[in-house]
């Protein structure tokens, strides 16, 4: 499916992260986790980028993208929109998905990765789903942290979601975890892993790394869902 909307709301995540909210036609139908490509015109240029949708299906009056602002040809023309501004969205495209298939999941992000995840989160705690979700976020500083005053919403509703955040590059200040996602922090915040469906999403080197991580831990490959983003 093809439409153009115009963005109703821009919502500043963090210091480099915004959330653009559009709304939903009645007849587009999305599963949580999936993208779509959000063209946008230049003049008589048009530029199309694929997006994971941060909203959930179950949120009915709007659909909403986010994206890491990085200063590239596509990502400055996105900054610069406006309410009213208008957008060409085609899709839902995308494997990354649950619909509450299975009992206990794991969700492995890094940085803007975290975009399918609180896809994933909403629709379970919006479902009432008792799924057994453990979502680990990986991000470099404090302020790279997104999503996290949603989370911890979620968490109040929904007693079957926890959320693990760790910091390669944290200050001083911070008191939590400061190591990348490896087998040791698997090994202790999932102890249940092997009974677990993995879902991963990041930039491509940190899902190799993920997939090989838990290749080596002898997850089989069917209970890997995996999903790259590359920064643009």
């Amino acid at each position: 499916m093809e439409f153009e909307e115009p963005v109703t709301e821009i919502i500043k995540r963090t210091y480099n992260v915004k959330s653009f909210r559009f709304k939903k036609p009645d007849d587009f139908d999305y599963k949580a986790g999936q993208y779509v490509i959000i063209t946008l015109k230049d003049g008589e240029k048009k530029i199309g980028k694929p997006f994971t949708l941060s909203s959930s299906p179950t949120e009915k009056d709007h659909i909403e993208f986010t994206k890491k602002l990085t200063g590239h040809e596509y990502s400055n023309m996105l900054d610069a929109m406006v309410p009213g501004d208008k957008a060409t969205i085609k899709g839902p495209f995308g494997k990354l998905t649950f619909e509450g298939e299975r009992e206990k999941i794991a969700l492995l992000s890094g940085g803007i990765g975290i975009t399918p995840m609180i896809s994933i989160c909403k629709y379970c705690t919006d479902m009432k789903l008792n799924t057994d979700i453990m979502l680990i976020c990986s991000d470099k500083t404090e302020e790279d942290m997104i999503f996290t005053e949603e989370l911890e919403e979620m968490k109040k509703q929904n007693p079957n979601l926890n959320v693990f955040h760790t910091l390669t590059r944290a200050s001083e200040s911070w008191t939590g975890c400061r190591e990348r996602i490896c087998e040791n922090l698997i090994l202790r915040e999932l102890p249940d892993y092997y009974e677990r469906t993995f879902y991963v999403c990041g930039p491509p080197p940190m899902v190799d790394s993920m997939v090989e991580l838990l290749q080596s831990m002898r997850i089989p490959d069917s209970e890997i869902n995996k999903e790259s983003l590359i920064g643009y």
